[in-house]
């Protein structure tokens, strides 16, 4: 349990990875300046060490925030990833703590829509398995198998925030977009929906994912739905490596069913450059493998900065926590005049009006209050108007309550 009331130059930022300077800019135009920014990834004792005294963390995907690295950092009042992907943080371990998790999910939008793109054009064009004959000092100049993208469909799968953008890009140079999703959305432009995933499947000369990773999307496109598509489709994957059955892609490929596949995702990742990348994949012709760069642009990392940042920043400054992936989510008003308590405590009977009592039995008027729970935690905003005098033993209070994890004022 910690309580938290420091001013903005005590509280220290470890950002791990890489994070643009964006994020350090930003930190420090709105008052936090002891921030340290580290090139690569840490783990083990190393990581412990470093993060036992910071009071917010940034990281990118190869960070592992594990339960027992969590262990160790008894300041640390909230985690920002500067991606879109949660998976290398334990959300829950960190929520047991009172400690909630921020991230970007939109920000690297157009850089993964554009690649998307690119890659059906030049896999369309047959450019994989030309421009490797040329490195090899071949020369196939020939029209087979060589096709424009416009008056062909794409078939999107998953049809959000990338999604959605790669329709209109594809709209853009003339192709027709069909697209399935689990939950109704209103299409963009032209582009209509399929009532099956089989239906989209049947008519699609391009098939895009992009779903998110979780638990029904875990290996959700099988060897019965990479062989439904039409005969001589091309399948990209820019999603989650989990998502595809790869070895049945590679039959496909093999057989001549599809005629070819971008990826940018995989099942298993190098964690370095250091690493050899293994893939079934490898050698496949027509085939475009590139390192889950998707949204790896500057412009992008430059917008996740921003992005994040603002969150932490906000959370910090204000309390909400608009945006959390593994925290009740509130939205709170700008502080005006008065003294703003934060409690985070197990979800238990008896919280609100202990925390009440604690402000009553001091004689302290409460300008406003905001409650938010979920099955395991509680998240109470108190406004207190007035002045309070050191010694009266608010925080003192607030921090006996039976299930308290976490107490902070903002001044």
């Amino acid at each position: 349990m910690s309580n938290l009331s420091l001013a903005k130059d005590k509280i220290k930022i470890l950002l791990l990875e890489g994070i643009h300077q964006n994020a350090v800019d930003s930190f420090k135009a709105h008052g936090y300046n002891n921030v340290e920014l580290l090139p690569g990834a840490l783990d083990g004792d190393e990581l412990k060490a470093k993060i036992a005294d910071a009071h917010m963390v940034g990281i990118r995907s190869r960070t592992k925030l594990t339960a027992d690295i969590l262990e160790a950092a008894d300041k640390l009042m909230a985690i920002g990833c500067f991606c879109i992907g949660t998976n290398q943080v334990d959300l829950s371990a960190a929520r047991d703590k009172g400690v909630p998790v921020f991230n970007a999910p939109y920000s690297n939008t157009r850089s993964v829509a554009e690649l998307v793109i690119a890659e059906i054009i030049m896999l369309a064009r047959g450019v994989p398995h030309k421009n490797t004959l040329a490195h090899a000092g071949g020369w196939l100049k020939s029209a087979e198998g060589s096709y424009e993208v416009r008056g062909k469909i794409l078939g999107v799968i998953g049809y959000g925030h990338i999604g959605s953008q790669v329709s209109v890009l594809a709209e853009s140079l003339g192709m027709k977009v069909r697209y399935f999703d689990i939950i109704d959305k209103l299409p963009l432009g032209n582009a209509a929906p399929c009532d099956t995933m089989e239906e989209l499947l049947e008519i699609s000369d391009f098939v895009s994912l992009h779903v998110p990773a979780t638990p029904q999307t875990n290996n959700m496109f099988r060897r019965e739905h990479i062989f439904a598509m039409k005969p001589g489709a091309l399948l990209i994957n820019l999603a989650r490596g989990n998502v595809v059955d790869i070895n049945a892609l590679v039959e496909a490929l093999d057989n001549g069913h599809l005629s070819g596949a971008g990826i940018d995702v995989f099942p298993q990742e190098p964690a370095s450059k250091n690493e050899e990348f293994t893939s079934p994949l490898r050698g496949q012709p027509n085939v475009i493998l590139t390192p889950h760069v998707g949204g790896s642009t500057q412009e992008a990392q430059a917008n996740i900065g921003n992005e994040v940042t603002s969150k932490l920043v906000r959370y910090s400054d204000n309390g909400s926590t608009l945006g959390t992936v593994n925290f009740v989510e509130v939205s709170l008003p700008v502080q005006d005049g008065v003294t703003r308590f934060l409690h985070i405590h197990r979800n238990v009977p008896g919280v609100l009006s202990s925390i009440n009592e604690v402000f009553s039995e001091r004689g302290l008027n409460i300008a406003g209050q905001y409650l938010m729970t979920d099955g395991e935690v509680g998240y109470v905003v108190v406004d207190v108007s007035g002045d309070l005098e050191a010694g009266m033993g608010v925080r003192k209070g607030l921090a006996g309550i039976e299930g308290t994890i976490r107490t902070r004022f903002l001044a």
